[in-house]
């Protein structure tokens, strides 16, 4: 189940059997890797009945569940999650978990807010995350938050029109992703480098890499991200080869109960 939610095997299927609740969370972010949502939502509330007394488990879920909204357009919906989130992370005490919570629940409201338009706030939280981050360096079970805020960093100099520092964010989250064993973190990290590409006008490289990332979403079933790197290499083609994949992959994620929000 590690191996499948944050392992070299993301494309695990059929995935194993939960047992408890750490393995019924590991269990839903391996099923929405996968763009899996009507099982991943499954195991989301089996979790939150199992884990009643375990706030920070409890915390997780509401995050995981505020990534799917925002995978499909729905940050509003998304900050509603992320702020209980972080609720119950403060009350977490300390339970193991508590600290990679807090952040998976601060960055993640950084990200909400860039995806309503409202960037500076996405500032403030993200800043907010950084001063704490930068306080527990020594840390090193937070590995998988501290590539989050780079990819929040580079989505929101992204947004800003700060094409080189958001190349430089990216890139920095794929180096951290490279020294440690989640493959889809590598996988999403390098997508952002094609976004950040080409936003600073380097548009053959950053279409060649986000080919390469939809052969490999492709490869591993992780199928939110193929949809994600297609709609990037497609660049708004209606009759290009990669918006054909987009569509084809939005069919598939909706088939599986994603609902994307429509603009």
């Amino acid at each position: 189940m590690e191996a499948a939610a944050f392992g070299a095997a993301p494309g695990t299927a059929p995935l194993p059997a939960a047992t408890n609740a750490d393995e019924v969370w590991l269990r839903a972010v391996a099923l929405g890797g996968q763009g899996r949502y009507s099982a991943a939502r499954s195991e989301l509330a089996r979790l939150r009945v199992l884990a009643r007394t375990q706030p920070a488990l409890q915390s997780l879920a509401r995050s995981t569940a505020a990534s799917y909204l925002r995978q499909l357009g729905w940050h509003r919906l998304a900050a509603v999650q992320d702020g209980a989130a972080l609720a119950l992370a403060a009350r977490a005490g300390a339970e193991p978990s508590a600290r990679q919570a807090h952040f998976d629940a601060l960055t993640g409201l950084a990200a909400d807010a860039l995806g309503s338009g409202r960037l500076p706030l996405g500032r403030r939280l993200l800043q907010r995350c950084d001063d704490e981050l930068s306080a527990e360096r020594e840390t090193p079970a937070l590995w998988r938050q501290r590539i989050r805020f780079q990819w929040v960093a580079a989505e929101i100099s992204l947004a800003g029109g700060a094409g080189i520092p958001a190349l430089a964010f990216a890139e920095a989250g794929y180096r951290h992703s490279m020294q440690h064993s989640s493959l889809r973190h590598q996988v999403k990290s390098r997508l952002l480098v094609a976004a950040a590409l080409s936003a600073v006008d380097r548009v053959d490289e950053s279409r060649a890499l986000a080919g390469e990332v939809v052969e490999q979403c492709a490869e591993q079933r992780l199928l939110p991200l193929r949809w994600a790197a297609a709609m990037l290499l497609a660049g708004g083609d209606e009759g290009s080869a990669a918006m054909a994949s987009a569509l084809e992959s939005a069919r598939e994620i909706e088939s599986f109960g994603g609902s994307f929000r429509t603009m």
